[in-house]
């Protein structure tokens, strides 16, 4: 009886795959059960994408770090000299160094120059006949520039910022 329940199952819905029917697969065993890896040319053709993207994304990147950097030298630049301004209209007498900016309270320390990474780079500009207001009795710094001998994006050099 079971063997003629098998044979009706069979012979109503026909599976190659079936070990009951007694067919043997139309397909090998190790294609039955499924590789579970990748073949060679979906790695090559992922790499490849994977590459593309990187080499799109990383000129982005370093193009975001330097504008990043220009932000914060003219950030830098504009305090500094905005310092220098209420230095020499506070003393009467321009800063002779940006030393005299800390010392005197204007700025707790000089900040660092993103390009050279010190802050004992900066170049300063020495007046010695030019003078902010009537009253101020001694020229000094009237400017202060980057140390850096880098262009910026623009092509322009940092130095005459």
């Amino acid at each position: 009886m079971f063997v003629y329940q098998q044979k009706l199952l069979c012979d109503k819905v026909p599976s190659p795959y079936s070990p009951l029917c007694g067919r043997a697969p139309s397909r090998p065993l190790s294609r039955i059960r499924g590789y579970t890896g990748f073949t060679l040319i979906e790695l090559v053709i992922v790499i490849t994408i994977i590459l593309i993207l990187i080499s799109i994304a990383v000129p982005i990147y370093r193009t975001s770090i330097i504008r990043s950097k220009e932000a914060v030298l003219r950030d830098n630049l504009f305090t500094m000299r905005a310092l220098i301004d209420q230095y020499t209209l506070d003393k009467q007498q321009a800063p002779q160094s940006l030393e005299d900016l800390t010392t005197e309270g204007y700025i707790r320390e000089i900040p660092v120059d993103p390009f050279t990474s010190s802050n004992q780079t900066w170049t300063v500009d020495y007046e010695s006949n030019v003078l902010m207001s009537a009253d101020q009795t001694m020229p000094g710094v009237v400017d202060v520039h980057s140390g850096s001998n880098l262009r910026s994006l623009s092509g322009e050099p940092y130095s005459s910022w």
